[in-house]
């Protein structure tokens, strides 16, 4: 709730609290991002060149090219996330956070925490159990990309399940309060009756609700477009401009999905990764996910805004100079967005809340990732300009292109109205409206600012860790 105060000419103002001119340290350092994507470079420069190295160490490659595969390209996200995960644990010790909720000199004898171990391992279970079943009732999951996650994740599920055992008894020994929301659901399912913290298992289902709709998602797509990067000749690279920055574009979003990909699979407390809070609110949830398959709005959807029209390629098309400078903006737009994502580390993921970042082109904007992306949407997709159907269909793409621009103004709204529940947000939300680029940059063109703010805890957000 905000706090507002009278002002001397009676009317209502918001009482602005003092703001330091610092900003306000970020949740994860830049240096995970960077070892993550220093990792995934070189194992794609290694799968890109497999045959070449492989000759020049006398092996035996055959007719083989290079390592493409959907296999390989799981390899490449280990690739990327091994060495953020060594580097927050070696290097930023995020294991001896207190928002971790562990005390690692605590070590409880294994018959006080058994049983707890015990009710969240039959909590965590059935939450498994309940993703499964959703994925196996949806055809949709057993189609395209989607097949590959659900192979991928049939494999993977039995090891699962074996050291999910050991990881529970190991950790509930040294959390403070190890009674979390998966506790609550196992005591739920096994004492009908008892009393249960509601709140607790509600932020449970939200938490792994987004776990699993997004995991399953990110999988699908990690193949496709490092197959693209792999296998695709350097000398169509170098072709053309429009080849170079389509090719630079790939990275980037392969960046993007790489690390997203490592950020939804670790949702640890020892890596102090774990969902705080997943956001409770139902609008922002619509906001998200018609922006994902397979509720998605834009490709082929109601707000298609490509309809009869060509990207920037088409348009600049014999004019090299100009192609080369649209594709210098679009691939720094995109080097925005994929940074936006680096600067997560191992904790980006969707509608929840997992510390606070601050640094890299956060300190420009609250939402450098959106910015980015839906300008370098317009400037991609040129809707002001169709092959056919005349000035309607450019207007009429012109105005989907601005909902959809308008969907993600939506979905930050959102997103900050349950980011701001945690004090470390305001702080962050005041500083930005009085240092960041971007807000200071509209401010200036509107002749206003906005408000600083002073909130009180939304008490349907549940605790923030």
């Amino acid at each position: 709730m905000i706090k507002i105060a009278p002002s001397p000419a009676g009317e209502a103002a918001i009482e602005p609290p003092p703001v330091d001119r610092a900003r306000p340290r970020s949740a994860v350092s830049a240096g995970v991002g960077l070892v993550g994507l220093a990792g995934l470079t070189s194992y794609l420069l290694i799968a890109r060149y497999a045959p070449e190295i492989a000759g020049w160490l006398g092996i035996d490659w055959g007719d083989r090219g290079p390592m493409n595969g959907p296999n390989s390209a799981i390899a490449s996200v280990l690739a990327c996330g091994i060495p953020m995960v060594l580097w927050s644990v070696f290097v930023d010790k995020v294991h001896r956070n207190p928002s971790t909720g562990i005390d690692w000199a605590q070590r409880r004898p294994w018959r006080e925490t058994l049983d707890i171990s015990l009710t969240k391992l039959a909590g965590l279970w059935a939450t498994w159990g309940l993703i499964a079943l959703a994925y196996a009732m949806m055809r949709f999951y057993w189609e395209g990309n989607y097949a590959f996650s659900m192979n991928l994740l049939e494999r993977v599920a039995p090891w699962l399940l074996l050291v999910s055992v050991p990881y529970m008894l190991w950790l509930d020994r040294r959390m403070i309060e190890p009674r979390d929301g998966c506790y609550q659901f196992g005591r739920w399912l096994i004492a009908p009756g008892q009393p249960v913290d509601s709140r607790a298992m509600a932020h449970h289902f939200r938490a792994w609700a987004v776990k699993g709709f997004f995991t399953a998602f990110m999988l699908s797509i990690v193949p496709g477009n490092f197959s693209a990067l792999v296998s695709v000749p350097m000398r169509e690279i170098l072709a053309n401009p429009y080849m170079t920055g389509i090719w630079t574009i790939n990275f980037l979003y392969l960046i993007d999905v790489h690390i997203a990909t490592v950020g939804y699979i670790l949702t640890l407390k020892p890596l102090d990764a774990h969902i705080r809070t997943a956001n409770p609110y139902g609008m922002a949830w619509v906001a998200a996910l018609i922006c994902y398959p397979p509720f998605i709005l834009m490709n082929n959807g109601p707000l298609d805004y490509q309809v009869n029209g060509a990207d920037w390629g088409y348009w600049l098309q014999g004019h090299d100079g100009l192609m080369t400078l649209w594709a210098i903006l679009l691939v720094g737009l995109i080097a925005v967005y994929a940074w936006a994502t680096m600067a997560f580390g191992i904790r980006f993921s969707n509608l929840t809340h997992r510390g606070i970042i601050t640094h890299g082109p956060y300190a420009f904007t609250r939402h450098p990732a959106y910015v980015s992306k839906n300008l370098s949407w317009w400037v991609g997709s040129m809707p002001f300009l169709v092959t056919s159907g005349g000035w309607a269909e450019a207007l009429r793409n012109c105005t989907l292109l601005a909902l959809v621009s308008g969907v993600y103004y939506w979905r930050a709204k959102t997103e900050e109205k349950h980011l701001l529940a945690d004090p470390a947000y305001q702080a962050y939300w005041n500083w930005a409206q009085q240092h960041a680029l971007v807000p200071r940059l509209f401010a200036r063109l509107t002749g206003r600012k906005r408000p600083l703010i002073r909130l009180e805890p939304d008490e349907r957000v549940g605790p923030v860790a």
